[in-house]
């Protein structure tokens, strides 16, 4: 990444925070890619874009109107620039008459290329994708890509700034709602640092909480420094494969059917969709190679450090005491994948014990403070060696696992964008040294899965077939239990 030196007095700038140096560094870029999936052709002209932006984009943070400069002493600045709309709205065009199947190849090809593309240094550092498709598609008339820097904000920022565009198909007047969290599953499931603090209040599990904080601190040191994944099926290992030719596939479930299985044995929604993922990922490394389910494989199941009762206004992220302020504040949990026993592999025939061995698993590492040890190590790290030598720090730990995984909650209700029904809605987070990411959204009832594949590794298709098959077999094995 390229960095600009800035000695003009009088510069509107502010400092950029310390995961946002990580996430923007010569040694690591991520960048967020929200999807949003039309039922109609893309019919929003220049001007109705431009006011999109200017009306809604830009106000909600300074951000969205600065790059990454660097002052005279090498520290990472947000400067204010004028922002040149044209320069961030890109239209692809494509033949006409194609064939369904090679118009998805096309789009594949297209979403793959901006996937591993650089935003340019000289710009804010966003884009904005609108795709009309040449030929019939299953899911959708046309789809808006909307690219978005990691620097900028994580997940549940960025997503909360993509639905401040958008309105209720019912009635516009009324504002859109998420599904229900109560407060413990909240804690649980996207507050570390809450939970942590509040392990404490319960004397019996003070030993249970050390032992898991020294181990997981342990292993997330020694997980940098000497172990990595084997090589497998779902991991290539190769230096630069952030770079590599990457292609996204999409499938859904239902809600009702995972709260099904979430009821039956007493999980989140979150264990089970990730016991999925996971049963699934093992699946499809058996059926390539004999053996391989039985590899050491690592998840980075990623969490947001908020507490979340669900998405607020922008004006309310950017204020000083928000409790779910606005930028990066979420945390990795490394995860092992449950090895397949022989019989799970050829007959699957406990998948609801493997649904609750990831919950397990799930609960210890959230059960620790290693979290916020690493959280410690990391920034003294960057104080003692800088911030460039701490993203390679972060960069060794991610590429030494095999996969990523990250959720995000999505309106109950249709959206419209500009009268534009939403049909589909999906994020993926791109850029990781990973040749295997999963990301999870819910919306109007379903739950999307998009699967992030190195392409030349994983056959997407079948990878989505043994999730798929996954699924159903721990939901027959669900209600065959009740």
């Amino acid at each position: 990444m390229e960095y600009f030196k800035v000695e003009e007095e009088g510069d509107q700038r502010e400092p950029v925070s310390p995961t946002g140096q990580f996430l923007n560094s010569e040694a690591l870029s991520l960048c967020i890619l929200g999807v949003l999936e039309l039922g109609v052709p893309i019919s929003i002209d220049e001007s109705q874009v431009d006011s999109l932006v200017k009306e809604v984009l830009l106000p909600t943070n300074p951000r969205f109107s600065s790059i990454v400069v660097e002052d005279e002493n090498g520290e990472k600045q947000w400067k204010r620039v004028e922002v040149k709309i044209k320069d961030h709205i890109k239209t692809p065009i494509f033949p006409s008459g194609l064939s369904p199947k090679i118009c998805d190849k096309y789009i594949d090809d297209y979403i793959s290329d901006i996937a591993i593309e650089k935003l340019p240094a000289t710009q804010p550092l966003w884009q904005i994708h609108l795709i009309n498709y040449p030929a019939s598609n299953s899911n959708a008339a046309s789809t808006i890509i909307f690219k978005f820097h990691h620097s900028i904000g994580d997940g549940f920022t960025l997503i909360g700034v993509l639905l401040s565009c958008l309105q209720r198909a019912d009635d516009p007047s009324l504002p859109l709602t998420f599904p229900s969290v109560p407060v413990s599953s909240s804690n649980k499931d996207a507050s570390l640092t809450h939970q942590s603090y509040g392990l404490f209040k319960n004397m019996t599990r003070i030993f249970s909480v050390v032992t898991n904080s020294v181990s997981d601190f342990y292993r997330s040191i020694v997980k940098n420094s000497l172990l990595e994944d084997d090589m497998s099926p779902i991991r290539s290992g190769i230096a630069g494969v952030e770079f590599r030719p990457f292609s996204v596939t999409t499938l859904t479930f239902s809600l009702d059917n995972i709260k099904q299985i979430k009821s039956n044995i007493g999980a989140t929604l979150n264990d089970v969709l990730t016991g999925i993922i996971f049963l699934g990922t093992r699946l499809y490394m058996e059926e390539n190679s004999e053996g391989s389910s039985k590899a050491n494989s690592t998840a980075l199941v990623l969490l947001s450090t908020r507490e979340i009762r669900g998405y607020v206004s922008i004006k309310e992220m950017i204020k000083p005491d928000s409790k779910t302020p606005w930028g990066n504040h979420f945390a990795f949990l490394h995860v092992p994948l449950p090895k397949l026993t022989d019989d799970d592999a050829n007959s699957y025939s406990n998948p609801l014990e493997f649904v609750r061995k990831t919950r397990e698993t799930i609960n210890a590492k959230k059960s620790s403070l290693g979290v916020y040890l690493t959280s410690r190590f990391l920034q003294v790290l960057k104080k003692l060696r800088g911030p460039e030598a701490t993203a390679r720090y972060i960069h060794g730990t991610l590429k030494k696992a095999s996969m990523g995984i990250t959720s995000l909650m999505g309106p109950v209700e249709p959206m419209t964008l500009a009268n534009h029904p939403v049909t589909g809605l999906y994020f993926m987070v791109v850029g990781a040294p990973h040749s295997l990411v999963t990301t999870i959204m819910s919306y109007n009832g379903k739950l999307r899965i998009a699967i992030g594949t190195e392409k030349g590794l994983i056959d997407a298709q079948k990878l989505k077939s043994c999730i798929e098959n996954a699924f159903q077999t721990i939901l027959k094995a669900a209600c065959d239990d009740t």
